[in-house]
């Protein structure tokens, strides 16, 4: 099958490979993470007991390498258990430069991946700093402010709430949610480090031009959503967790977040009323 890019060249569609495991495994007790694996190595930090640890390798002497905080440590595999069973297990994306990669709770991006063509949009946002905020992958860069610029032809107006996030933006950013909500309430809404699609460089909230509803649930009945929802596939976007999917996707219904994956990818998404998770099941079946 073949897919255009906002360009309108034909390109192949890349695959959705992900087939590097990475387990979770969580601390039986209070747990150092340490630079090396053993004990005579510096303390990075301590985890409480319960603490959630994402396993990416395994040293010789029992030790597990571990990613916490956006950096890379070591703990003892004496003080932690599976806590993910094989059909929880979270890969890492072998592509992660694709513009239609599947990045969700089970699909990883690569540890410190950073998008090689980020670029500052240029469309408003509802702060006036120049931050990585303001920043997507090239390609999608173009796709949005096409976007924002036909809208407002229409009547639409519409703002950027929040585009690329660096790594280390997304693990101070989800563990704050964890501080405030706990645990199992943030992961409803708010993505892990690595499976934040923010990260990749593809997505952007988005609200109307009062700035009103930025990344809330009023956005969902405004006319600035009901046009994305119909308007955003010609652009090469989808609204990436509908309303009704939140079994599928694993979040809330978001009605701000857009996603690019190329105008052929999203017309068949938005089209058919699906997800990206059901375009790749229904695209393996074939």
């Amino acid at each position: 099958m073949k897919v255009t890019n906002s360009t309108g060249n034909a390109v192949k569609k890349p695959e959705n490979k992900s087939n590097v495991a990475v387990t979770t495994y969580t601390a039986t007790d209070n747990l150092n993470i340490r630079t090396g694996p053993s004990t005579a190595n510096k303390i990075i930090t301590t985890v409480k007991k319960g603490t959630q640890l994402t396993v990416t390798g395994k040293a010789s002497n029992g030790w597990l390498k571990v990613s916490i905080k956006g950096q890379t440590g070591y703990v003892s595999s004496q003080y932690v258990k599976i806590s993910n069973s094989s059909s929880d297990t979270i890969h890492v994306v072998t592509q992660p430069e694709s513009i239609s990669v599947l990045v969700n709770k089970k699909n990883k991006l690569p540890e410190n991946y950073v998008p090689k063509d980020l670029v500052y949009t240029s469309i408003p946002f509802i702060f006036k700093e120049k931050t990585e905020k303001r920043k997507m992958r090239n390609e999608a860069s173009i796709a949005i402010g096409k976007l924002f610029a036909d809208a407002k032809k229409q009547g639409v107006s519409l703002l950027g709430v929040s585009a690329y996030r660096s790594h280390a933006t997304q693990v101070t950013l989800f563990n704050n949610y964890v501080k405030r909500d706990g645990y199992d309430k943030a992961i409803t809404y708010s993505a892990l480090p690595g499976t934040s699609e923010h990260e990749t460089g593809l997505a952007i909230d988005v609200t109307g031009g009062n700035g009103k509803c930025a990344a809330q649930d009023c956005f969902g009945g405004t006319k600035e959503a009901k046009w994305l929802k119909s308007h955003a596939a010609d652009y090469g976007f989808i609204i990436r967790y509908p309303q009704g999917k939140e079994s599928i996707t694993g979040y809330q219904y978001e009605p701000w977040h857009l996603r690019y994956v190329g105008k052929s990818i999203a017309q068949t998404i938005m089209g058919k009323g699906i997800t990206l998770e059901e375009y790749y099941s229904k695209s393996s079946t074939k």
